[in-house]
């Protein structure tokens, strides 16, 4: 947030020091450039909403990179860090197109009557060869497939990193809690 306040000081400066910018905008147009300004700056900031617990609940098998559908107000509450995929899961239609479930984004602030439904189901696009491998993966055996994160790329679209996954049974989390206690033991020993 201090680059984006440096970037407003450096941008009033300008403006002060610059007679004619400062002569032809009035108050209210400097009001609404800077917001529209400091706007920009905020897109800029890397979005990156994580489902926590999918890595302790299940066994990762491989990964994939989809695009997500989205509508205006859903992607401005994503770029707000207003959404969730903590219980959210991917499943096939009868057209063999991929769906995530459960995927929770807020409605936008601003949104009035046009606001969509947070818990939507909405659709994922892949290549039809990444589609069928997934949809036999998936019908042959019990892999799931969940979301892992969702992220913004450098052009600005909202993609999703899914994974097809096995889901663990309860002694393996007992087992990985205890590595963890062992590793964080082990790790406190060596410090002191």
């Amino acid at each position: 947030m201090s680059f984006v306040l440096i970037k407003i000081n450096i941008f009033l400066k300008y403006l002060t020091l610059n007679k004619i910018l400062y002569n032809k905008f009035n108050s209210c147009a400097k009001n609404q450039f800077l917001t529209k300004f400091t706007n920009i700056l905020k897109m800029n900031k890397k979005i990156n909403i994580k489902n926590k617990k999918a890595k302790f609940d299940y066994f990762i098998k491989s990964k994939f990179v989809a695009g997500i559908v989205l509508s205006g107000t859903e992607i401005k509450s994503i770029r707000d860090n207003k959404a969730s995929i903590s219980e959210s899961y991917c499943e096939f239609n009868d057209n063999n197109e991929l769906f995530i479930v459960n995927m929770n984004i807020e409605l936008y602030i601003h949104g009035n009557n046009f606001n969509h439904k947070p818990k939507a189901r909405r659709k994922l696009l892949l290549n039809k060869k990444e589609l069928s491998k997934l949809s036999k993966d998936v019908k042959k055996t019990s892999l799931t497939i969940i979301p892992l994160n969702i992220f913004i790329n450098d052009k600005g679209i909202a993609k999703i990193k899914i994974a097809l996954a096995q889901g663990k049974k309860l002694y393996d989390k007992r087992q990985v809690i205890k590595n963890k206690e062992i590793k964080r033991n082990l790790d406190k020993l060596k410090r002191s």
